[in-house]
Order: C-alpha cells, then structure tokens, then sequence
C-alpha cells in the first residue's frame, strides 16, 4: 500500500510539470561542465567567484590531509573541536565585523538551528515572504509566532511590528541577497524599523558573502551596518568555494547556541580539511577584489543582453540573473534548447518558487571570459527566435 502511495505521488508530480532528476556533473566545477557526458557553458553554479578551482584552495586542502587527516572524529563538544575550526571562526568575525562566529555544518542546519534556539513560543518572527526553505522551517521549528510579510514590504513590516507586544521577542529575518530573484533586500530600512520597535534582525547573507563588500563580507559590510544587524548567518559555500557556513555576532550569542543549539550540538563537526578550504578563501577574497570586479561585469554583459532580447529580470541587483518565464513548461524546454547550444542555465519551478513564476536562474562567474559570455548571449538569442517560445 505505502509503496503504491509513493508511486501516485511520483505520478503527480510528473502530470504538474515538476518532476526532477539529478544531472551528472564530471570533473571540476568550472565556467565550462560535462553534463551528462556534453561540454557545456556552466551558468548554474554558485560558485561565483571561481574559488572552488583555485590553486591556494587545493594547496590548503592537501596540507589539512597530510597534517590533520580527514575526519574530525566527533561533535565540537566531545573532542571533535580542532584549532582550525577556532583559527575560521576568528577569521569570520573579523571579516563580518563581529565579535565572535561559530561554523555549522550546513547553511540549512545553521538558519533552523538558530531560530530555534533564539525564540520560542510567545516570541514573534517577522520573516520574508522569499526567504529560504531553511528560514521557513526553522520558523516552524522554533514554535514562535511567525509574521509572513510580503516581499521587501517595508510597510507591512512596520504595521506588523506596532502590533505585537512589547514584551515579545522580536526578531526580523531576511535574506539580503534573495536566491531566486537576485534582489537585494532594503536592510537599511529593516535595521531602522527594528530599532524603533525593539526587535532584532538576522540576517542571510549566503549569496552575499565573498560578492558584495570593500572585503567581501556581504551586504552588511557593503552598507556599514555591522553595529545595526546583529546576527548575520552565511555559507562557506557558494562564493566561498567550499562547505559549510557560520553565524557571526556576540560572544554570548556564539555561547548560546554553542550549549543550546541542537543542529550544532548533535553532529560531527566539520573535517580538517572543508576547514582549512575555508580559511584559505577568507584570504583570497580580501586580497583579491578583481575577482568581485570581474563576476559584476560578466553579471551586467548577461543583464543588459538578454534584457535588450526582451527578457524580464526581475528586480536583480547582483549576480543572479532570474528570467522569469511563468509556465513551469515552458520554463523547462527553453533550458533544453539552451542545453541543446551548449548553456547550462537550470530552470526553477514550484515549490522552490511561488506558481505562475518560474524562471530560469541565471549565474555568471568571476571566472567567465568575455568570449564565453557572447556564447551564452547567442544561446539565448537562438532558443527565443528558432522556436517560438514567446516569451
């Protein structure tokens, strides 16, 4: 019975238009990918400034191995608490202007385990109605009441602050780079309306991080706001080219989550040498801002051709590119004709975005040249006009 179940439900999934299925990726993660055993033009990696393929990141990788080995053994608070671990966590503070940090083994562990632990019942979550799946489930998880406000509604958000008690706990939680839609939120504003009513905001900056920044360190630091935002979680993935991510604040927040946090408290802790990557790319990012220069140009050459071929991108303010197509069919042949030129641009459907918006998501890299950017331009250009999409 449960299997037939399981099957009925496939088979649903498949009649909606939203089935999916892995694809296989060989060799590195690079401006170009064999996919399915085809070379093509990778506009689908979040590896947005190249680091995952850098040659310090490889050296700092093998030196972890040969002088830590590979695994950590066990939990932070048993004796899997290395001195890299402690050696990233300063090195994360100090690039997000904070006073302390604390790595967790995934983004999706550190948005749930940290909402759960900074409120409960009786207290009051403010949340974007796009935040990540991780935001939403550790909204849920934490049992607070949680406040869903439209999309960068300052003035929803305000309303819905006045109305709670002053008692609560408040707490404002955004994306500042959104995932999908490659707008930036007006965190700014947030942190101002936190202050006039008591609340406190965290912050996602996992698209933001190593991108955005005189030093990479995100939209808080692009803004100066790291005295305002007092939670600020991110990943060591991503821009960062490795695995993992962090939450950067107080030293009593990084005590509290360190004995209440449950996704912190009950996992092995991250290897030696997922570490190590991470320290070595916190350097590169600093030291080497042509790298943000060269994603923000290969991001404008792809923005300003595809809108001039009609294309809607949304309210995109970074290196994510959404075009927005709606049908989720659509959606998924103009990725197959773009593939079928050689560009990998993966297509977005439900639930990871609102039905009727389905896109696809498009994500230069610092690494791209221009030639390879002409290329994808050509691609677009071609599966619009030889077959009649209309879009």
């Amino acid at each position: 019975m449960f299997t037939k179940l399981i099957a009925a439900e496939l088979q649903e999934i498949k009649r909606q238009g939203l089935y999916r299925q892995l694809r296989h990726v060989e060799g590195e993660q690079g401006p170009t990918i064999s996919l399915d055993g085809q070379e093509v033009l990778n506009l689908s990696s979040n590896n947005y400034l190249g680091l995952a393929n850098h040659p310090a990141i490889r050296a700092a990788a093998k030196e972890a191995i040969d002088r830590y080995a590979c695994g950590s053994g066990a939990s932070r608070l048993i004796s899997g608490n290395m001195t890299l671990h402690l050696e990233l966590e300063e090195s994360i503070a100090k690039l997000k202007g904070a006073e302390a940090a604390l790595v967790f083994n995934s983004g999706f562990q550190a948005n749930v385990g940290l909402l759960s632990t900074l409120v409960g019942e009786g207290d009051v979550i403010f949340s974007d109605a796009l935040n990540h799946a991780s935001i939403i489930d550790g909204c849920r998880l934490s049992r607070a009441e949680a406040l869903i406000y439209p999309h960068c509604d300052l003035d929803r958000l305000e309303s819905d602050l006045r109305k709670t008690q002053k008692n609560s706990k408040k707490l404002i939680v955004t994306e500042t780079v959104f995932s999908m839609d490659g707008d930036i939120a007006p965190v700014r504003e947030i942190a101002d309306l936190a202050a006039r009513h008591g609340a406190v905001v965290m912050v996602d900056e996992a698209h933001a991080t190593g991108v955005f920044g005189p030093n990479g360190g995100g939209i808080v630091e692009e803004m100066g706001l790291a005295g305002q935002v007092l939670i600020q979680m991110g990943t060591l993935g991503k821009a960062l080219g490795g695995f993992g991510a962090y939450v950067a604040g107080s030293r009593n927040l990084r005590d509290l989550l360190i004995n209440r946090c449950r996704s912190f408290i009950f996992t092995t802790s991250l290897p030696p040498v997922v570490i190590a990557m991470a320290i070595a790319a916190i350097d590169i990012i600093k030291k080497e801002p042509q790298r943000r220069r060269a994603l923000r140009d290969n991001s404008k050459t792809l923005r300003e051709g595809l809108e001039r071929m009609g294309f809607s991108l949304g309210r995109s303010g970074s290196q994510i590119l959404p075009l927005m197509v709606g049908d989720s069919a659509k959606c998924m042949i103009l990725a197959e004709r773009l593939l079928q030129n050689g560009v990998f641009a993966q297509g977005i459907r439900p639930p990871s975005v609102p039905p009727g918006t389905s896109r696809l998501r498009i994500v230069p890299m610092a690494t791209h040249t221009r030639e390879q950017m002409e290329q994808a331009l050509r691609a677009f250009k071609d599966a619009k006009e030889d077959h009649g999409l209309g879009l």
